[in-house]
This record gives structure tokens, sequence and C-alpha cells, in this order.
């Protein structure tokens, strides 16, 4: 069961990132294809940390896209992985489900306070 906390859940999903990447083999597309996964799914989390000290709504707003841009990136490198790696694919299948849930959660949160 995923942690009710986001803060807690993204943070989840940028640790069972690296762990992830930890598993593939040392080829030079997996090491970086797997930086570049491991910079987006930590910018999810250091991003949603900075929305949370808003300077005020546009502030709050703004981070909260960058989040879920970065979410974005690491739905795209963790699909590269995937394919590329199929003897990996319940590993990456989990975390891309994670991802999207993780980007449809920060649209929702941008989407109501965008209306008030």
């Amino acid at each position: 069961m995923k942690p009710y906390n986001l803060e807690e859940r993204i943070f989840l999903f940028a640790k069972e990132c690296r762990i992830y990447i930890r598993t593939l083999p040392k080829n030079i597309s997996n090491i970086e294809d797997g930086k570049q996964l491991i910079r987006s799914s930590g910018s999810v989390g250091a991003n949603y940390i900075e929305a949370n000290e808003k300077l005020g709504d546009k502030d709050l707003i703004f981070r909260l896209k960058i989040a879920r841009k970065e979410a974005k990136e690491s739905k795209f490198w963790l699909q590269l992985l995937n394919d590329l790696n199929p003897d990996q694919k319940s590993t990456s299948e989990s975390l891309l489900f994670e991802v999207e849930e993780l980007r449809k959660i920060l649209s929702a949160i941008i989407s109501k306070t965008s209306k008030q």
C-alpha cells in the first residue's frame, strides 16, 4: 500500500528508481538513461517540496507544474529503459504505473488550486 503522504510517496518513487537502476546491466545506454531518470525522479520530489514552501499561489502552481513536468520526463526514461531491458519489466512497469499516478495527483492539485 502506498503512503498517504504525497511527499513520502514521491520520495519512495525516487528511491525505487535508484534501486531499479542498480539492477540494470551496465552498458552505455542504461548508464546514460539511468542518470536522466535519477535526475528527473529526484526533481519531482525537490519541486514538490518547494511547492509546499510556496511564496504564494502563483509560486505553488509553478512548482507543481515543474514537478508534473519532471514526472512526465521520468516516465519517458522509464519507458525507454523498460523497452530496452525486457528482463526487468516487472520492476519498470510498477514504476511506470506509480509515476503516472503521481502525475495524475499533481495534475489534480494544480487544477483545484488554479480554481480557487
